[in-house]
Order: C-alpha cells, then sequence, then structure tokens
C-alpha cells in the first residue's frame, strides 16, 4: 500500500561538514529526519521483524553517513544518505531533511539551516 511510512525525526549526530574550514575542523551537531516509503501491510499483519525494515538499521545506516566522510554541502550529505538507504533497503522512496543548528552565518541569528529531498526508486 503507498503512501505507508517508515519515520526517524531528530536523528542527532555530530559531522565535519560545510565549506569553511572551521566547520570542517572543528565541526558541529547536525538533526536529520528521514522517512522511508514502502508496503507495511505484510509487516502489519504478521509482526514480523523479517517482514519489514528495521529503523535501527536505517539510524545506523545515517549515522555512518553523516559521521562519515566530509562534505561541503548538505545537498551532497542528504543525497549521499538517500542513495545509501534506497540501495540498502527495499522502500519505495526516501525524504530526507538535514538540519545544520545555528550555522555559521556572521552577524546572523538562524535556528538552522536545512535542505530536504527526495528520492525514489528508479
Amino acid at each position: 500500500m503507498a503512501g505507508d511510512r517508515i519515520i526517524l525525526k531528530g536523528m542527532q549526530f555530530y559531522g565535519y561538514h560545510g565549506v569553511n574550514t572551521e566547520e570542517k575542523s572543528l565541526g558541529q551537531p547536525y538533526v536529520v529526519d528521514l522517512s522511508a516509503e514502502m508496503d507495511l501491510s505484510r509487516p502489519g499483519m504478521t509482526d514480523h521483524l523479517a517482514d519489514t525494515v528495521s529503523y535501527t538499521h536505517i539510524y545506523r545506516q545515517v549515522q555512518r553517513v553523516v559521521e562519515g566522510e566530509s562534505k561541503n554541502l548538505l545537498e551532497a550529505l542528504a543525497g549521499v544518505i538517500a542513495r545509501q538507504v534506497l540501495d540498502s533497503f527495499p522502500v519505495e522512496s526516501v525524504q530526507v531533511t538535514v538540519k545544520k543548528p545555528l550555522p555559521p552565518v556572521k552577524g546572523s541569528v538562524i535556528e538552522y539551516a536545512a535542505v530536504e529531498i527526495v528520492r525514489r526508486r528508479e
């Protein structure tokens, strides 16, 4: 059934992403929200973990990406997360939001900067 989703909100990690040298050397926190679309009717009936995707496995995949190789752009970071989730799990689509709390914009007060992308299985 299209429209079913596994959702993880507010995943918090520490990473070294950004264009500025300070961002790459000092790092900063990142918050990721992810929604993966897949048919959940079978696990809803069977109550078996083997019939679904473990949100723990999705979390670990996102963690490896955010805490891994440095990216310049939030767009690239979100793109890698989406590709890896689509490659690793039998989901139809994935929506990824990557937030950088308190981004280093001189003279500003910004709660967070974010990108949100949606990718579908081809």
